[in-house]
């Protein structure tokens, strides 16, 4: 009697299918429980692998797995990823010939096909219901999920309609996926599929491998060219905020020898179409667009973003970094901020009337708060706009936590000028006209009000508008102005007027008048794995030769992430290279000759021997996916190493806190550190205090920082409590 084959597991098909050694967080559980049945909602971020939570189920349900999305280019770039892994996939859209469309159906019938993609419209198209009668459907997958939410960023109509299709398929488990959902609109979704009794998976937002900067915009075409040049043949988007900025800027790139095109939407379907392409298959590395651009291109090797006006809100500016470092591998998201940027903004927002004006107000005096905000970490305000606490004190990678501490200036003269006006004004405007009032302007609105006869008009000319306008956000965020939210009018808190009747000091910053500089901390490619850079360049040739002769996109055959593996490891058999991320079985017959024909001769000229994946790289790369940042990773075991402190410093070009803060979280991950009494020469505290502190750690525990300071009253700083501490987590 012939024996049953055992049903391969989720884990066999992720490494012999698509090539991966381990699930990225929450991938296993979501997987479990679609194929368990229950219906699910997940919300991962762009980059966080939502793909394979219904890809790997669809190889293991017996009938068809349906995935409904709005993004038709997306459609057609997964199709062809899923077919060079040789999963059988199709897409049913407007994009097909009728002859292809017919083909695409007659296959869906014949059961040629585990996965079926399709747009909204099409689902519900009677055409495509009566052929998904014929068939078994075992599960619904609706990509893009937030669009069905009146309160997402993306509201489609049609989406409401899912509810009544889904109906269709009573037996079939419904996956929902959005890498953009607040909790009001992960609740929206859940009662609008009826996925009552869901179980609902949040992933972290946060997307470590993203360098996040913000550099205040002087000269904006020569910063921007500084920036691109660390960035030489590789692929980077450019946002502005309208269709001639767009033009213009494209073709100033161009005019200085960079390989850019333009996209947006006054541009015929043709030429975006062909543009796009041309940026998806490596042709042009840059594309300078609005934000029409970037929904559904899965290009994973996009190595920068920069925004070169201000966004309209952070919902915004957080989905368009997401675009960035998709393979995991390092990429840098650059923000130029100018006043006037936020200036014209407002001209448009003023425009819009009730509930839609106070709204965009609110979502622009949020994102110039972020833009101006030079002390805290860029990671705090994009987490808790999606309902996640940053805990960490120091990511490690944005600029406002790799810069020096910002030395804080008495700002007493101008905060009881802009204070005492508000009062003199009656507390009854905004802060653009308190400004006014300060630099003695002669508007009609002055006037008006007879604000010209105050004590506080024309006291200020020694600040310009910019900078009391800053200063006026600055009061605000302390606690000493309250601002209206409909009519944007400041009034005094008993916080200002106890300080003002005090002469208590003030202490902030003011803008300067200097030209804004952009940090040289990209993540370039100091996180990456250390690799061959000449081979990675070979690798990248023939990768692009077997695309252009399949035609699709480079991607498709392997991405970056792969090809930095093969020129990390310089593996020399087939059995070897199946043994990188990335390559699976399919892709071995495929391609695995042609890569080897590149690595093997490549090696055998420079007597270059295999290395072995279990090294500490490979080490590394596996901790990653733990939840342990590749560079908080490398750092550690080089100091484990006997690198010292002074040395990652100039290594990794950050100060001694920034390389301290990756070592606790190393430890903190459960890595043993060595060597820690090394770092007692960073701690200035007396020994008497030293041991006072070892000794609240062991009652309090390691974990935070503040119960221990509060324990010792202060007289510890937190920046020897943290070194202190490793001394505890390394017992």
């Amino acid at each position: 009697m012939e024996s049953k084959q055992a049903m391969p597991s989720p884990e066999t098909i992720l490494k012999s299918t698509f090539g991966y050694d381990t699930f990225r967080p929450l991938q296993r559980e979501v997987i479990g429980n679609v194929l368990a049945r229950h219906d699910s909602l997940a919300i991962m971020p762009t980059g966080g692998g939502k793909s394979l939570c219904y890809q790997i189920p669809a190889l293991l349900f017996d009938g068809l797995t349906v995935v409904v999305s709005p993004l038709i280019a997306l459609m057609k770039d997964q199709v062809e990823q899923l077919r060079a892994a040789g999963v059988p996939a199709l897409f049913l859209n407007s994009t097909l010939s009728p002859e292809a469309y017919s083909e695409n159906m007659a296959s869906v019938r014949r059961g040629q096909a585990k996965l079926l993609y399709v747009a909204p419209e099409s689902l519900l198209s009677q055409r495509v219901l009566s052929l998904l009668a014929e068939v078994q459907v075992d599960c619904l997958t609706i990509d893009e999920a937030h669009c069905i939410s009146e309160w997402g960023h993306d509201f489609r109509p049609e989406y409401r309609q899912l509810a009544d299709a889904r109906r269709r398929w009573p037996e079939a488990v419904c996956l929902a996926l959005t890498a953009t959902a607040t909790p009001r609109v992960r609740a929206d979704i859940s009662s609008s599929l009826s996925l009552q009794g869901s179980n609902e998976f949040v992933a972290s937002f946060n997307r470590e491998n993203l360098f996040i900067e913000v550099a205040p915009k002087r000269d904006g075409a020569a910063q921007l060219t500084r920036f691109l040049e660390r960035f030489k043949e590789q692929s980077g988007i450019i946002y502005c905020f309208s269709r001639r900025q767009v033009d213009e800027l494209s073709a100033y790139l161009a005019q200085r020898g960079h390989v850019a095109l333009p996209y947006h939407a006054g541009l015929d379907s043709e030429t975006r179409s062909r543009n796009q392409e041309a940026f998806i298959r490596d042709d042009v590395q840059i594309m300078v667009a609005t934000i029409a651009f970037g929904m559904g291109i899965n290009k994973p090797n996009v190595r920068f973003v920069v925004h070169y006006d201000l966004p309209k809100s952070i919902e915004g500016y957080y989905q368009e970094i997401g675009r960035a470092g998709r393979d995991g591998l390092p990429a840098h998201c650059l923000l130029l901020y100018s006043y006037g940027d936020a200036a014209k903004l407002k001209y448009f927002i003023n425009q819009k009337e009730g509930d839609e004006r106070k709204a965009a107000v609110q979502q622009l005096d949020a994102i110039v708060r972020y833009a101006e905000d030079r002390r805290s970490c860029r990671r705090q305000p994009l987490l808790a706009y999606f309902g996640e606490q940053f805990l960490h004190e120091n990511c490690g990678t944005c600029d406002n936590c790799t810069a020096e501490a910002p030395v804080l200036e008495d700002i007493t003269i101008p905060a009881q000028k802009f204070l005492s006006c508000v009062f003199r004004v009656g507390e009854r405007f905004g802060a653009a006209h308190v400004a006014d009032v300060l630099l003695g302007s002669k508007n009609e609105k002055i006037l008006r009000f007879g604000h010209e006869q105050l004590s506080t008009y024309g006291i200020g000319k020694e600040l310009s508008q910019k900078q009391w306008l800053h200063l006026a956000r600055q009061l605000v965020q302390m606690g000493y102005l309250q601002q209206d939210e409909e009519h944007r009018t400041l009034s005094l808190t008993e916080t200002a007027r106890e300080a003002l009747k005090s002469r208590a000091k003030f202490f902030g910053q003011l803008p300067s008048t200097s030209s804004g500089t952009i940090s040289a901390r990209s993540t370039g490619s100091r996180q990456m794995l250390e690799h061959d850079q000449a081979l990675f360049a070979l690798l990248r040739s023939k990768r692009k030769e077997l695309a252009d002769a399949d035609g699709v996109p480079p991607y498709v055959i392997f991405s970056d992430r792969t090809l930095v593996e093969m020129a990390a490891y310089y593996p020399q058999s087939r059995e070897s290279l199946l043994g990188i991320s990335g390559v699976g079985q399919v892709k071995l017959e495929k391609f695995g000759d042609a890569f080897l024909g590149v690595i093997k001769p490549y090696c055998q000229e420079r007597n270059l021997p295999e290395t072995a994946r279990a090294t500490a790289p490979a080490k590394a790369a596996r901790k990653v996916e733990a939840g342990t940042g590749m560079r908080t990773t490398l750092i550690g075991e080089a100091y484990n190493d006997g690198t010292s402190i002074e040395s990652l410093m100039e290594q990794h070009q950050v100060k001694a806190a920034t390389i301290l803060n990756h070592l606790t979280k190393y430890a903190l991950a459960g890595n043993q550190l060595r060597n820690v009494e090394e770092l007692q020469a960073f701690v200035s505290a007396s020994p008497e205090d030293r041991q006072a502190a070892l000794a609240a750690f062991e009652e309090l525990g390691a974990e935070y920082l503040k119960p221990a300071f509060d324990r010792l009253d202060g007289r510890v700083s937190y920046d020897d409590l943290k070194i202190l501490r490793l001394s505890c987590l390394a017992r």
